[in-house]
């Protein structure tokens, strides 16, 4: 694969987890919820897609039911949390370990698509629109135009009143309560949506890969939360972006740097560990940057 073909496949990447990445700016950013259903719904998406099309139902068909199944997800976890009581964390992973299983039972523990069987990248209106170029830059134009599409709606929905509802609870939740509006309920709502991004990541993904794995969700949840952490630090002095646009771009950056990792001589087995010390690393920096803003406006004070 040449440089061209491989940055090509590296910012396609970066678009088709970008979805996840709107996910985690939802519950990380936004509700201020440590959501870890991240790792189980992502395979969902994949499972129910993978099982979907070998059994010849249409890819784009297979989205909305992934889309669906991880809405369900998400609103378990949400029903956990703010029903029963139970702790943000504990109730992400009480819906994780819960969908390992489930993903095990639905497409076993992994499940090949074969190559004759139609993908969203090979079917229908894309195909028909982009069927004339070649399928590795049909998949940029594709995850492009499905990356940009859910940014908007999102964009559009944190405007509507509902949208601001959810903002305030991470902010304030008080203010939802004076608002005689049931800050649990919008909390699910949030939760609800987040894992029916990550599950139509895990869906694309999967016919992108053309397989599912079981082990596939492992890590998500920090691949995610880097990708938000990373994407608001590089645009923090830049107000007038969006918050899904820089975790976009986020997401792009990081499998950028994987990718060179791996350009660079890294064994498949420790791209893990680069992505723990990755976060980390990012994680650092953005303390370092919040330190130094402090001290710059205290003695601007001064």
């Amino acid at each position: 694969m040449n440089i061209i073909d491989l940055a090509v496949n590296t910012i396609t990447q970066g678009l088709i987890y970008a979805l996840l990445s709107y996910a985690v700016y939802i519950t990380y950013k936004i509700l201020d919820f440590p959501d870890l259903t991240v790792d189980g719904s992502f395979p969902l998406g994949a499972a129910i897609t993978a099982v979907l099309l070998t059994n010849n139902v249409n890819p784009y068909l297979t989205l909305l039911v992934a889309l669906a199944f991880g809405a369900l997800a998400g609103l378990v976890t949400g029903f956990i949390h703010v029903r029963l009581n139970i702790r943000a964390l504990l109730a992400g992973i009480i819906t994780m370990t819960g969908l390992f299983s489930i993903n095990l039972q639905i497409a076993g523990s992994n499940l090949i698509v074969d190559r004759t069987i139609d993908t969203i990248f090979t079917s229908g209106i894309f195909n028909v629109l982009f069927g004339n170029i070649p399928l590795i830059y049909r998949k940029l134009v594709i995850t492009l135009i499905i990356a940009l599409a859910f940014k908007l709606i999102l964009d559009l929905y944190f405007k509507t009143k509902n949208g601001l509802l959810l903002r305030a609870v991470g902010d304030n939740d008080l203010v939802v309560t004076m608002l005689a509006k049931d800050k649990g309920t919008v909390k699910i709502i949030g939760l609800t949506i987040a894992n029916a991004l990550v599950a139509l990541s895990g869906s694309i993904v999967c016919q992108e890969q053309r397989s599912f794995s079981s082990t596939m969700g492992t890590g998500q949840v920090v691949f995610g939360l880097a990708t938000v952490i990373m994407g608001t630090t590089i645009f923090k002095r830049f107000g007038f972006v969006k918050g899904t646009t820089a975790v976009l771009v986020g997401s792009i950056v990081y499998k950028a740097c994987i990718q060179v990792a791996l350009t660079l001589g890294l064994p498949a087995n420790l791209l893990k560990l680069v992505t723990s010390i990755l976060f980390l690393v990012i994680l650092v920096y953005g303390n370092y940057q919040q330190k130094t803003t402090k001290v710059v406006s205290k003695n601007a004070r001064a």
